[in-house]
């Protein structure tokens, strides 16, 4: 098992920057690609951001490129996700997920979840 907790979350203004932060434990945390997700209120969970097991590659949804960052730091099992210009549109609970070697956009392809944090962006 891992347990992933989110943590970073809270209310914003538009055009400030977030970092959030995914800390793991339980299992080997540098044997897991992780993402991070969202899901606003009335939508489905969506896609953000991933990164292979290493760190090495990254991939990010259209919608956020340019303006996320997503890292992780094996030696302390930890990710984060570094949110810069943030939108009204971008609230949202933000999840962060673990796999064995996916980095893609499927939920169903994730193995463990955190319970999210809350971001949001008042305009």
């Amino acid at each position: 098992q891992v347990q992933l907790v989110e943590s970073g979350g809270g209310l914003v203004q538009a055009g400030d920057s977030l970092r959030l932060s995914c800390a793991a434990s339980g299992r080997t945390f540098s044997d897991y690609a992780m993402a991070w997700f969202r899901q606003a209120p009335g939508k489905e969970r969506e896609f953000v951001a991933a990164i292979s097991r290493n760190g090495g590659s990254t991939y990010y949804a259209d919608s956020v490129k340019g303006r996320l960052t997503i890292t992780r730091h094996n030696f302390n099992n930890t990710m984060y996700l570094q949110v810069s210009r943030l939108k009204p549109e971008d609230t949202a609970v933000y999840y962060c997920a673990a796999a064995p070697f996916y980095t893609g956009g499927a939920t169903n392809k994730y193995d463990y979840w955190g319970q999210g944090t809350q971001v949001t962006v008042s305009s």
